[in-house]
């Protein structure tokens, strides 16, 4: 089974600001919320523990599991470039993501999607076949990315509808994947 988490909340989350590869560590509420995880997942035993070089994603993986995760940067989270920070409604976006005709440094959205799906199919490739339970640690980009793989890319593209809130997770079965 695979374990999808995203972190808790940092103080920029609070803020309502765009939180990228400046982001900060996770303040009380997120801490909070990476215990509540560990309390609701400590029935599992993990195989794997995998998370985002992102502080904020490591230390939730950490307290949810009491693991130490690997950390892979093709989990890291979307570069949202010269917006990274900003007030979300300050933003000029190109669909879900800041506009990379105004922002300098804004990842690619596709380069984005298939790097997770990249993560993704060599764990599928490892452990699909095996009763594994499996722990990503990541961010509502990255938890929508994964989702999108299981589920595949919605028609609009969006494939946050797939993600998660802060200190929330879903689990998928490799079983269901629908892209190979």
């Amino acid at each position: 089974m695979i374990y999808v988490i995203r972190h808790g909340q940092t103080d920029l989350n609070k803020e309502g600001r765009l939180q990228g590869r400046k982001g900060l560590h996770l303040n009380d509420v997120g801490v909070q919320q990476a215990e509540a995880l560990k309390l609701d997942l400590d029935n599992i035993n993990f195989d794997h523990v995998y998370s985002s070089p992102q502080e904020r994603a490591v230390q939730t993986a950490e307290i949810a599991t009491g693991m130490t995760p690997v950390v892979d940067p093709r989990l890291d989270v979307f570069d949202l470039g010269e917006a990274d920070g900003m007030k979300k409604e300050e933003v000029i976006t190109d669909g879900a993501t800041p506009d990379s005709i105004v922002y300098h440094g804004v990842e690619d959205k596709q380069d984005f999607v298939k790097r997770v799906f990249h993560f993704m199919h060599e764990l599928e490739q490892k452990y699909g076949d095996s009763e594994t339970n499996i722990l990503i640690s990541g961010h509502r980009c990255t938890t929508g990315a994964v989702g999108a793989y299981f589920h595949g890319i919605p028609a609009d593209q969006n494939i946050l509808k797939y993600s998660s809130d802060n200190g929330k997770y879903q689990t998928y079965s490799f079983k269901k994947s629908l892209v190979k």
